[in-house]
């Protein structure tokens, strides 16, 4: 393994300048998820994640050659707080990593766990954002059957906002457009950013009007006054 941290390209990019993936595959079992495909991985095979072997020694090689000097996001093809973290504690170590070295960092996460970290990210240059995708957990349950709950996601970012870490929301992939805009408003009070992405590679996403969400969801952030990015291919409606 050369360089685990890496510039991502596409919509990628609008996220980050650069990520690391903490994991192979993910066991949250979303519905909507694109990197078993991305990956040209059956969704058996990615929904049954596994350690990197060899990431930590990678990770801090290419920390003291220097070269890192943008801010890295976990995760993009995995959560780093997904079930197998709760066992092995590898994002704790890349956190750990990056705090001895000084790298500016973001976790998006939907997993349960993720205040086992927030002692790191408030020593680092961090920032803590999560994906929320509905506000009824039965929707949840649907669509993200093995990811955490609704109310234990909203929890988090309140906690993180409370500690004074950096937070943001990642309303992407937009499933439900009520739900969308139900969460700008229930979040305003605990979030410096949202950003907000369409549904893709889903059969759904031609029965939204997005163009209609668009403008809704902008009315919505404009009045609770917070700070937003909508990515290019919603933009484009």
């Amino acid at each position: 393994m050369n360089n685990p941290i890496y510039e991502p390209r596409g919509r990628a990019r609008e996220y980050s300048p650069l990520a690391l993936n903490v994991y192979k595959g993910c066991g949250h079992g979303c519905r909507y998820c694109y990197a078993p495909g991305a990956l040209h991985l059956t969704r058996e095979e990615f929904n049954a994640p596994g350690r990197r072997e060899g990431l930590l020694d990678a990770v801090r090689r290419q920390l003291e050659r220097n070269t890192v000097k943008d801010r890295v996001l976990l995760c993009f093809t995995c959560d780093p707080y997904g079930p197998l973290d709760r066992e092995v504690e590898d994002t704790r170590a890349v956190l750990e990593l990056f705090l001895e070295h000084d790298v500016p960092c973001q976790v998006l996460t939907k997993g349960v766990h993720a205040d086992r970290d927030f002692d790191l990210l408030q020593e680092l240059d961090a920032a803590f954002a999560v994906t929320m995708t509905f506000i009824d957990d039965m929707n949840r349950r649907e669509w993200e059957p093995f990811s955490a709950p609704v109310a234990r996601r909203l929890a988090l970012v309140r906690e993180a906002h409370d500690l004074g870490i950096p937070t943001w929301v990642s309303l992407e992939p937009v499933v439900d457009p009520e739900q969308s805009i139900a969460l700008v408003h229930e979040l305003a009070d605990c979030v410096d950013l949202f950003k907000v992405g369409k549904l893709n590679h889903h059969p759904l996403a031609s029965r939204i009007d997005w163009r209609e969400f668009h403008l809704d969801v902008l009315e919505a952030l404009e009045q609770v006054g917070v700070d937003y990015y909508i990515k290019k291919d919603l933009r484009a409606f």
